[in-house]
């Protein structure tokens, strides 16, 4: 079989799948369908959201479905009218048996993690916040546990300490591209070998990748500066940790940071903020200090924390 004769379809959603449908279109592979989310408002205009991998595919001319329920008769109808070989699954729900069993070469899954560590909806996010110095990504087949598939291949990238989540989503983006036409290729030249995830168990832990939701994203200041420091990296720049800002007996609602380093300045109490010329600093739990680099107050933009104490009147501040 040659790549034109390929019957491909692909499910996803975010950026993160786009660069891999774009490499798999300009490839010249045969894509018959795309399946992405719903369009739904979003915003305070409650203005249609459309997926990136629907605004690629339309500008593409590739066939979409948007189904609300994956097991709906007419989409699956739909579905298997296409005749497709083979799906491939990157960032999208999970998906129904009917669904992945499919097509005659199965359905396989690009996983921003080394598998089988970092199972589930946020792989990239838990990896920077538990700070890992090295992750990458995984193509696998589906199966009914999710993220236990039959491993296919792997890359590895080093986490810099210096990178946020953002810089490892775009490295992963292209590793993981990258990855997809490779897995593509072997399947069409059957060389294809997979390796089950129990037998990796032991060489690596199996852990969880939960999504992430508000009150993961709240910053403990009685845990270690280095936790903190991490966490910020591990959510930056989307969702952002937050903690709540105090000055005095006033409550000014809710900060979101972006950056910070650890310092080794003397030590403060958790949450105690220290205000040096244009520079904040914070305590933490084992008795170190964090520096904001920069930061979003209530109703403003993303500044730097130069610009921040430039605009602020604060006299007796800290985070809770």
């Amino acid at each position: 079989m040659n790549k034109e004769d390929l019957r491909i379809v692909f499910l996803g959603t975010p950026d993160f799948a786009v660069e891999s449908l774009r490499r798999i279109v300009d490839g010249g592979y045969n894509v018959v369908g795309v399946v992405t989310m719903p369009d739904k408002p979003a915003g305070r205009g409650h203005k249609m959201y459309h997926s990136p991998v629907k605004e690629f595919a339309e500008a593409r001319g590739l066939h979409l479905m948007q189904p609300v329920k994956l097991k709906d008769p007419e989409f699956v109808d739909e579905l298997r009218s296409l005749n497709a070989d083979l799906f491939i699954v990157i960032a999208f729900r999970m998906l129904p048996e009917v669904v992945w069993t499919m097509p005659r070469l199965g359905t396989f899954n690009l996983h921003a993690s080394l598998l089988p560590r970092y199972r589930g909806a946020a792989p990239i996010n838990w990896a920077v916040i538990n700070g890992d110095t090295e992750t990458g990504v995984t193509t696998f087949f589906l199966k009914h546990e999710i993220d236990t598939g039959d491993i296919i291949a792997q890359e590895r990238v080093e986490i810099l300490p210096t990178d946020n989540v953002g810089d490892v989503h775009d490295r992963l983006m292209m590793l993981g591209a990258d990855l997809t036409i490779k897995t593509i290729d072997d399947i069409i030249a059957g060389t294809l070998t997979t390796t089950p995830q129990d037998r990796l168990l032991g060489e690596t832990e199996a852990t969880p990748a939960p999504k992430i939701f508000k009150e993961t994203c709240k910053i403990d200041w009685t845990a270690p500066a280095e936790t903190i420091h991490n966490l910020v990296r591990g959510l930056s720049p989307y969702p952002a940790a937050w903690a709540t800002l105090v000055d005095g007996d006033t409550e000014l609602g809710a900060v979101k940071i972006f950056e910070t380093r650890v310092t080794d300045t003397p030590s403060a109490t958790p949450g105690e903020i220290i205000i040096e010329g244009d520079r904040l600093t914070v305590g933490c739990g084992d008795g170190r200090r964090i520096e904001i680099l920069s930061l979003q107050a209530p109703g403003k933009r993303r500044m730097p924390v130069a610009d921040f104490l430039r605009g602020s009147r604060l006299a007796n501040p800290k985070f809770i």
